[in-house]
């Protein structure tokens, strides 16, 4: 809190002091009414971002074992087809893939923005860790 003016005090002992007094600023808030405006504040940003429509889970388009960058990791949808593929690995037990547990598909950080089979698999393929 800044001090505006001094004001004289004569004390009974004809001693001058010189005494502050406080701004009154109407652009001034306490730090108590900060901190109800703040906590005001967080409260509504939560309270909003709880109503806010989530990211719906529509499924992004499924990649095609046929697109270039599928095959340059040899990407077949069916992990049983696949050459290189030891048993139990597939797009759902890789560590990279993305999709919601028991899913057939989704996403795969390898081909952002496409989907891949659960049953699927490349040449990328790692374990979960």
């Amino acid at each position: 809190m800044g001090w505006a003016g001094r004001a004289h005090l004569c004390l009974d002992s004809g001693l001058v002091v010189q005494q502050e007094s406080p701004v009154t600023d109407p652009n001034l808030i306490s730090r108590r009414q900060l901190l109800r405006r703040l906590a005001l504040g967080v409260s509504v940003a939560t309270v909003a971002l709880a109503r806010a429509p989530r990211a719906s889970a529509a499924q992004l388009p499924l990649l095609s074992p046929g697109a270039q960058d599928a095959k340059a990791v040899h990407y077949v949808e069916d992990a049983s087809q696949a050459k290189g593929a030891t048993a139990g690995a597939n797009c759902a037990s890789c560590g990279l893939y993305a999709g919601a547990s028991g899913s057939a598909q989704g996403p795969c950080q390898i081909f952002p923005g496409k989907d891949v089979k659960a049953k699927g698999w490349c040449s990328s393929w790692a374990p979960q860790m």
